[in-house]
């Protein structure tokens, strides 16, 4: 996310030049050793000013760039933010990802675009992989013909899925901006419709939106011809940064996973797997600009001395949040 404090200790030049390299450069180097880093970019990119946060998030390209810096190769517009610099920012949005060599999907400059690059089909080391991506709504804000945001529409996504099944890739990923913001568990609608995408070909579901790690689940569906089918739920990540002050939402999760395939098969399995737990860090100086950072947890225990000069009182509201997030989830936790 983009908010106004995150801008404004970015800024080296008021509204022409910003660094956002320092808030990732604890993460980078789990960041870029993935073959695919897939993030929700929760802000816009009209490419001019005023650049704002919190309610009508409009945010420097120069974030975009430190983005790809930071080794993300995949980004997904479709979110509730989607629409806050209207159609010509969900267009500029989308020409600044491309141009910058990210592939990008959930929003789109027109149905030629929709229609020309959706389902995203990701080529890596030989795995052919489809990616969808949805949000529940854009806070009001009307969709501007002729961009499109994917919303949640069951009929489309059932549609978009069947398209996705038909190009025969070796795994589907739907990324799902939903739920209710700040609440820890998953609800009833969220439940729904991951087992609704599942039946319909998911093979994995990440969540998004309520800025809080929600549970990591298996879910079980029983499927057309009488056969059960497992898949792998992520219902939130929560925040991987930002300036939000409630409770919980400080921080969220790298969610990691091997996918394997043998040589000659189709069929995907999936290896090790698990949470990274990331926590947002507020360095703020005696003098000069506050900088935020995006800080690996289990790093930091490694390694006390990583980050210089963190305030104690920092690091037990860290120590807070990845205590709680454990106990919460039981977390099968990656090395990082």
């Amino acid at each position: 996310m983009g908010h106004a404090p995150q801008i404004k200790s970015a800024e080296v030049e008021t509204n022409k030049k910003y660094d956002y390299t320092p808030c990732f450069k604890y993460i980078k180097p789990i960041i870029e050793r993935a073959d695919l880093a897939i993030g929700n970019l929760e802000l816009t990119l009209p490419g001019k000013p005023p650049y704002n946060g919190y309610p009508m998030f409009r945010s420097p390209d120069d974030l975009a760039t430190a983005l790809k810096d930071a080794g993300f190769d995949i980004l997904v517009t479709a979110n509730n933010h989607s629409n806050d610099s209207r159609g010509k920012g969900v267009v500029s949005t989308i020409n600044t990802l491309r141009t910058k060599g990210f592939q990008q999907t959930g929003t789109f400059k027109n149905s030629a675009d929709r229609s020309a690059n959706y389902p995203l089909m990701v080529y890596k080391n030989n795995f052919k992989l489809a990616l969808l991506n949805y949000t529940y709504g854009t806070n009001g804000v009307p969709t501007d013909a002729p961009t499109i945001v994917n919303l949640i529409d069951t009929a489309l996504i059932k549609a978009d899925l069947y398209e996705a099944r038909a190009r025969k890739p070796h795994y589907i990923i739907v990324v799902m901006h939903w739920g209710l913001e700040y609440q820890l568990q998953e609800n009833e609608e969220q439940r729904r419709l991951a087992k609704f995408l599942i039946r319909n070909g998911a093979d994995m579901v990440i969540g998004a939106h309520p800025h809080v790690v929600q549970p990591i689940r298996t879910e079980r569906v029983a499927m057309p011809d009488g056969s059960t089918k497992e898949a792998m739920v992520v219902y939130s990540l929560g925040n991987f940064i930002s300036n939000q002050q409630q409770p919980n939402t400080d921080g969220g999760i790298l969610f990691q996973v091997d996918l394997l395939k043998q040589k000659g098969s189709p069929k995907i399995t999936i290896g090790q797997h698990g949470a990274i737990p990331v926590w947002r860090y507020i360095h703020k100086p005696a003098t000069g600009k506050s900088t935020f950072f995006a800080l690996p947890v289990a790093r930091l225990e490694r390694n006390p001395n990583l980050v210089p000069d963190m305030a104690a009182a920092a690091r037990t509201k860290m120590n807070k949040f990845v205590e709680g997030l454990r106990k919460r989830l039981n977390l099968s936790e990656i090395k990082s």
